[in-house]
């Protein structure tokens, strides 16, 4: 029988996980056959409506669950783990400054980065999803030094879905017929959502997607603006933030790593940077477009970058190096 593969999901009573976590458990995400231990980690105060999400998950009688632990102990959480969706990190609230969100914020990634260190394989596959994901997932990077940096990344893959969708609205076609948006840099109001080496099928054939739309005033004005805010205007529909789409996006973003991306294509991720590519600085983690094989990811090399894309990726760049200095600050007197 295939052995188990062991997958933590944090902030595991929340409404994201909620979605989540059925996905995973019915084979959406490492397969049909592939047997299932799920480890769900949450805080104290969040046991109670933690065991009612177990419950629900053995009423599933779903074949592919060997097990489920939930715990609020990270030795217990991180210990041997194959995969970590670390779906849970603290909301901004009200009034709350963006340097209060990042202080709190780098305080649970330094002591899961170092969980990470000391239990998880170190061939763990690490996706953050908790906001501010980007910084989220380098804070938990630096302090798993024995875990290669190329096992993290985090999700942008939710604001990659929007991207192919408003397209596939825009120009009536099935959303699987819109190939390689790219999104650039952040998962934050100054990420790039790029179309200018994207492709659609139409009548049959491939064409650019720049071409198929030939509205150059929207793929640069609203197009853009729609997919950065999306995250907003759900919540100001739903007085929710995103749940549903953003627990596919992780399924999407989780299966893309496990058996890789189709010929031809390439997916957005969060993942760290070299200081070779695009223009970007060295360490930090930065949404590109990647292809995907033996679990193992690529960054897409040689696209042309005119100057309207070149600011607008220099742009998230320096929001992403504000947040990073900021969130080192607290990390060196933590």
């Amino acid at each position: 029988m295939t052995k188990p593969v062991r997958t933590l999901v944090t902030g595991a009573a929340g409404q994201i996980a909620y979605s989540l976590l059925y996905g995973i458990a019915k084979g959406d995400v490492f397969g049909k056959d592939q047997p299932l231990e799920l480890v769900l980690l949450d805080i104290t105060p969040m046991m109670g409506v933690l065991h009612g999400v177990v419950m629900e998950l053995q009423d599933c009688a779903i074949p592919l669950l060997k097990e489920v632990i939930a715990t609020d102990k990270e030795e217990v959480a991180f210990k041997d783990i194959d995969v970590a969706i670390l779906v849970g990190s603290m909301p901004r609230r009200e009034g709350m400054e963006r340097k209060d969100l990042l202080k709190a914020n780098v305080n649970i990634f330094k002591s899961q980065g170092a969980a990470l260190d000391k239990y998880a394989k170190k061939t763990v596959k690490v996706i953050v999803v908790g906001n501010p994901a980007n910084t989220n997932c380098l804070t938990a990077l630096k302090c798993a030094p024995s875990i290669p940096k190329e096992n993290f990344s985090c999700l942008t893959r939710l604001d990659h879905n929007r991207a192919k969708a408003q397209v596939a609205l825009r120009l009536n076609v099935a959303s699987d017929d819109v190939k390689n948006v790219i999104i650039w840099g952040n998962h934050s109001s100054t990420q790039y959502p790029d179309v200018n080496h994207a492709v659609v099928k139409l009548q049959g054939k491939e064409v650019s997607v720049c071409e198929a739309v030939k509205d150059d005033c929207w793929l640069k004005g609203d197009f853009i603006t729609t997919v950065q805010q999306r995250g907003a205007a759900v919540i100001g529909a739903r007085k929710l933030s995103s749940a549903m789409s953003a627990a596919k996006a992780i399924c999407d973003h989780v299966r893309d790593l496990w058996f890789g991306t189709p010929e031809g294509e390439h997916v957005s991720m969060g993942v760290i940077s070299d200081g070779n590519t695009y223009g970007v600085p060295k360490d930090l983690l930065y949404s590109f477009p990647v292809t995907i094989k033996d679990k193992g990811w690529k960054i897409v090399e040689g696209l042309k970058i005119d100057d309207f894309s070149r600011q607008k990726m220099d742009a998230t760049a320096h929001e992403l190096q504000d947040e990073k200095d900021t969130a080192f600050e607290f990390l060196s007197i933590a």
